[in-house]
């Protein structure tokens, strides 16, 4: 399993059913953070790495404020028309204090499920690949392109590193809030996203568990399935 340091200045992970005020998740769902990691390592097809376990974990504390942007929504055609925008409440998220004044998360990642590795042993997993991303003496192999955002396109990913022994108690970290699998949870978070419409969006439900800077058990991932 990987564990990875994310820092994002401002960033709004949009629950699924929000219409007229967009409203925010606490933390990255598992499609999210999969998408991103795709993302870093150059990879456009998402269903490459089908069967990863991806979660996040939440550092410290955000702080929510409310802006009045413009949303765009395909009603008519041409996609320019102006009848596909209009204004609306959209909450955000930032640091909570001056001297944290980012999102700081843990992303978890466990390559031992994937469906294509297994299948064929010249598919490199995605633990592989991130490995090579983050290597500065391999990442010359990693052909990718545009920003790293987590979310939405603007909201960029300003540093990402592999957690070291000690490296988040040094910067003042404590304990995490993770999200975990629980079939009995109060939280339903998406592992595969219907860009389309919402029908075929899959969730998983789990609870947001405090605990230590350790690692969860891989099984307490969110698996990251497709729909056929």
């Amino acid at each position: 399993m990987l564990s990875l340091h994310v820092s994002v200045p401002i960033a709004c992970f949009r629950k699924g059913m929000a219409r007229e005020f967009l409203e925010t998740e606490a933390l990255p769902p598992p499609a999210t953070c999969y998408g991103m990691l795709l993302s870093l390592v150059g990879q456009s097809d998402r269903r490459r790495h089908i069967g990863a376990r991806v979660t996040a974990g939440l550092l410290g504390e955000t702080e929510t404020s409310v802006v009045l942007r413009t949303i765009w929504r395909v009603k008519s055609k041409p996609l320019g028309s102006s009848g596909n925008t209009r204004p609306d409440y959209q909450q955000l998220l930032t640091g909570a204090t001056d001297d944290r004044p980012f999102i700081d998360l843990i992303v978890y990642l466990d390559s031992t499920e994937e469906k294509m590795a297994t299948e064929a042993a010249a598919h490199s997993t995605l633990e592989q690949e991130v490995l090579k991303a983050l290597d500065p003496k391999r990442r010359h192999e990693i052909d990718r392109f545009g920003g790293l955002s987590l979310g939405e396109s603007t909201h960029m990913v300003d540093s990402i590193c592999l957690v070291t022994t000690g490296s988040l108690e040094k910067n003042g970290f404590l304990g995490q809030r993770v999200f975990l699998r629980n079939e009995n949870g109060a939280l339903s978070l998406p592992v595969w996203v219907d860009h389309v419409g919402s029908a075929r969006t899959i969730h998983v439900v789990g609870d947001l568990v405090e605990t230590s800077l350790s690692p969860p058990d891989s099984l307490a991932l969110p698996k990251i399935v497709a729909t056929a």
